[in-house]
């Protein structure tokens, strides 16, 4: 529930936030208060999590941490359950919330009007039938003096937050769904309370690390669960999907694995101590860390076959931990050197350039997450260790600029992640001490209050799904070309074979060959016109365990094709188009949206 601070002379909505060491945006955004943020003597204002722990100092007493604290002292006392004569010792640990779990009704006051002041809405529509149902009102009649509880509503976006959990018992993955605010089990005693999920790209699959060091996939949409490998220390282990959600990167035993879910195939790369191991957006080339041949921790790239292993860092220092890759490949993030202190570095690819971030007070950084368009990174900063530590949720641009604080968490640190759009944020808290969250948190950066989801039960990790799981796509479906796939929804059709977007197209077409699918895909992608620049790239694969390949363009393909790149696949039949039948499907698209459009290709007959 929302806990309410009575303004007094003199407060100011700075000065309010400051003492629990707030962004005095987030308590604007709480309240609905615009700029210039007035306020009066008497009003009630709902205030996020912040910093409510103070030590004792020598002539502290409650009265003057009360006064202080601008809140009275029977919520100190209650807070911490104090007797008489309620002395406070030097170096005693107090809790200071910001006043009490409700709002005290006022002359004129709706539950329409309450909801929509202290952002009870869902779907953007003001959720007022929560508060009824909360305070088990009979009817929506108020009257001055009345004590309401106010909860958090769900907020109504489309997708899902997966997470950690031991709410049934034991430690396992588990959904929260934004839309309706239900959760949804998706394990039964297969997790274990380091497990992380890692969605695929197309939100359909959920990887994790779990019992007995046992690495799980989940199928979302089927309940499917399928064991794919074991580890000895299944701690830590960092898994990451390839762009057309098709294959799992991850290393063990000083090898880099590819794990190709729909074939079980399993390919591997010599690569001692490595870690972080994530593809590039392209599909063919991959990003580590290794230790060089001095033992100095470096970052690496190479291909998917092993090939071209090229050096990308210089690094002479500490190790570097917690490397991601953003998603538009074009930038890497990196802790170093270790958990005491943890400061976090971007590098810029193209130039090579290395960007310090400011960071929080105590150089104590963690969990760094770049948002899905690359822009701006999210992470948990470690502070105020002298009363028990609080972390900040910050937020930072990719070269370190507009490095701020958002939110704060009763955690040490915390996991942190981003919407798909890039302007929401999801985070832990309730810790009180404890290593383990309770309690589970979005804020949308454009309204920076924050809204908490789950309270109560144990949480130690949590990612929202890549896709809001719906209205992002739609079927194209085709029958003379027997074949569905999904697209996206922002594409319009230029004509039955052609579609086309701000950021990509398709096209579908046949091609009648008696020869191996090696000597068709050859002739396509050295075709005479060069459509694919001089030295295309070739990838033999299996779709619907039919044979197939990739073609993808060289640097100097004709700028004029788009970055055109094709998947040409062998009809399980051949099907007949008027009085000739055709033994190969060829799908053109962008490169960028090839993968994607390819990992939900079907054939209808």
């Amino acid at each position: 529930m929302q806990i309410f601070y009575t303004v007094r002379p003199g407060d100011t909505i700075f000065q309010i936030a400051s003492r629990w060491k707030l962004p005095y945006e987030s308590l604007a955004a709480a309240n609905n208060i615009q700029p210039p943020y007035m306020i009066y003597v008497g009003q009630q204002l709902s205030v996020p999590p912040g910093v409510n722990r103070v030590r004792g100092k020598s002539g502290d007493t409650i009265f003057s941490i009360a006064q202080t604290f601008g809140v009275p002292q029977s919520v100190i006392i209650q807070a911490n359950q104090l007797q008489p004569p309620f002395t406070i010792q030097v170096g005693q640990l107090l809790n200071v919330p910001p006043g009490n779990p409700f709002y005290v009704v006022q002359s004129g006051d709706t539950l329409y009007q309450i909801a929509n002041r202290y952002n009870v809405t869902t779907r953007g529509q003001s959720n007022y039938e929560l508060i009824r149902q909360v305070n088990q009102l009979p009817n929506y009649d108020l009257s001055p003096g009345m004590r309401l509880r106010i909860p958090y509503a769900p907020p109504g976006n489309p997708g899902l937050i997966a997470y950690t959990s031991n709410r049934g018992g034991s430690y396992d993955i588990w959904v929260y769904s934004l839309v309706s605010g239900a959760n949804v089990q998706l394990t039964t005693g297969l997790g274990e309370s380091y497990s992380t999920p890692f969605w695929s790209p197309d939100s359909r699959k959920i990887a994790f690390v779990g019992r007995d060091g046992i690495l799980f996939i989940l199928n979302i949409r089927d309940g499917g669960i399928s064991r794919i490998d074991q580890f000895t220390e299944g701690e830590g282990i960092f898994l990451d999907w390839s762009p057309d959600s098709q294959r799992l990167a991850y290393v063990k035993n000083n090898q880099i694995i590819l794990y190709q879910v729909s074939t079980n195939q399993v390919q591997r790369i010599a690569a001692v101590n490595a870690t972080d191991v994530q593809w590039f957006p392209n599909g063919r080339q991959l990003l580590y860390q290794a230790p060089d041949e001095r033992g100095i921790s470096q970052l690496y790239l190479i291909r998917t076959d092993g090939t071209d292993k090229q050096k990308i860092t210089e690094n002479t220092g500490g190790r570097l931990n917690n490397v991601r890759l953003s998603p538009d490949g074009s930038s890497v993030l990196y802790t170093s050197p270790g958990v005491s202190i943890s400061i976090i570095y971007t590098i810029d690819l193209s130039s090579g350039q290395i960007t310090e971030v400011k960071g929080g007070p105590l150089a104590k950084n963690y969990y760094p997450v770049w948002s899905l368009d690359s822009s701006t990174i999210a992470y948990s900063a470690t502070a105020f260790e002298d009363v028990g530590y609080f972390s900040f949720i910050r937020t930072t641009g990719r070269k370190g600029e507009n490095d701020r604080t958002r939110a704060i968490s009763s955690c040490y640190a915390t996991p942190v992640t981003w919407s798909p759009d890039g302007k929401k944020l999801g985070f832990l808290s309730g810790c009180n001490g404890e290593g383990v969250g309770r309690e589970m948190w979005v804020m949308d950066l454009r309204h920076p209050v924050p809204i908490k989801l789950l309270e109560g039960i144990q949480i130690s990790s949590l990612q929202w799904s890549p896709m809001p799981l719906s209205s992002l796509k739609r079927t194209y479906t085709n029958s003379t070309y027997n074949v569905q796939f999904e697209y996206p929804a922002s594409w319009r059709r230029v004509n039955d074979e052609r579609y086309e977007g701000p950021d990509g197209f398709f096209q579908v077409s046949t091609i009648l060959s008696e020869e191996t699918i090696q000597n068709v895909c050859q002739n396509e992608a050295f075709h005479q016109l060069l459509p694919y620049g001089t030295k295309p790239l070739i990838i033999q694969t299996n779709i619907q365990t039919q044979e197939a390949c990739y073609i993808f363009p060289s640097e100097d393909q004709p700028p004029e094709m788009k970055g055109q790149a094709a998947l040409i696949v062998r009809y399980p039949a051949p099907i007949q188009i008027g009085d000739t039948f055709y033994n190969y499907f060829i799908l053109w698209a962008d490169q960028n949206h090839l993968y994607g459009i390819s990992s939900s290709l079907t054939f209808l007959r």
